[in-house]
């Protein structure tokens, strides 16, 4: 396992979607994002749930205005997309959770799933475990699998918006040695961004990790699939005394896009697990039903 006692400085976006002209224009529109949050020295940026969406715009209104061929534009321009956040990794020596969006399987389904770059060219991805309604009526369907990710700044686990909010399978990653959650959010409600916001803040506390929440924000009403948008990015740690008062490292300011900075101790919140105020990652196989067994996790070096 990498090394993880040190301060890591991360990015979250609060993400707004745009009908751009080309993949070109997107690309672009990547590139200047990822370079604003490197050059203010992030070693760490988030990227939202479903900000992939943005992709299909280029293919064309009769295009955005059908869900299945949305679906498909999106899936057919990651491997393109992907190889932009690769070159941004390695360029910027930056770790980057580019925006999940729908990715066509072999089966003829699609998965929301989240890509995970790291400078050394190494990649690893995230297939949301647990569905929405919305995404039920989509017809998107479950990953099988938990990634976690090995890197030169610790291990990182991904909970894709409601994954966040299941507490066994966050359990499953802090369990593997995750000490960074990263939680891409797409909510169109203000409550639905505070479910998700409520949820990291759990995991984190229950975890003695950091989670951080990159949202959708703002209207899009180019596009059906992601019209309305509602978050705040944040990043957040158990409550503590030395570390935060409150468990809210750093956050934005409700559907204001850009990026929310935040250096996080690592070596801090190591220590917490075992001389803490309370030590709930200690602590959790001793409330009732804390020995049942966790969904099983892969490791995935990016070293």
């Amino acid at each position: 396992m990498a090394a993880c006692e040190r301060t890591v400085r991360m990015a979250s976006a609060a993400y707004p979607l745009d009908a751009l002209p080309t993949l070109g224009a997107i690309e672009d529109k990547i590139a200047r994002w990822v370079g604003e949050a490197a050059g203010d020295g992030a070693e760490l940026l988030v990227f939202p749930e479903y900000g992939a969406m943005e992709l299909a715009a280029p293919a064309g209104e009769a295009v955005v205005a059908s869900l299945d061929a949305s679906l498909q534009a999106v899936s057919d321009a990651l491997p393109r997309i992907d190889a932009v956040h690769a070159d941004l990794a390695e360029r910027y020596k930056v770790h980057i959770l580019a925006a999940s969006g729908p990715r066509l399987g072999s089966d003829g389904r699609y998965r929301n799933t989240a890509r995970f770059f790291a400078p050394s060219g190494k990649s690893g991805q995230q297939d949301k475990r647990v569905m929405t309604p919305f995404e039920h009526d989509w017809g998107i369907v479950p990953g099988d699998r938990t990634s976690v990710f090995d890197t030169t700044l610790g291990r990182i686990g991904v909970a894709v918006c409601y994954d966040s909010e299941f507490p066994l399978l966050v359990r499953a990653m802090i369990e593997a040695g995750v000490r960074i959650l990263l939680v891409p959010s797409c909510t169109e409600l203000v409550s639905g961004y505070h479910r998700i916001r409520t949820s990291a803040m759990a995991r984190a506390l229950e975890g003695t990790c950091a989670a951080v929440v990159s949202p959708t924000v703002g209207d899009s009403t180019w596009s059906p699939a992601v019209d309305y948008n509602s978050g705040a990015a944040g990043i957040y740690v158990p409550a503590e005394a030395g570390l935060s008062d409150t468990g809210v490292l750093a956050e934005g300011i409700l559907n204001a896009p850009g990026w929310v900075h935040a250096a996080v101790d690592l070596a801090a919140l190591a220590r917490l697990a075992d001389t803490g105020e309370m030590r709930n990652r200690a602590d959790w196989r001793l409330q009732p039903g804390g020995a049942l067994a966790l969904p099983a996790v892969e490791i995935i070096s990016l070293v």
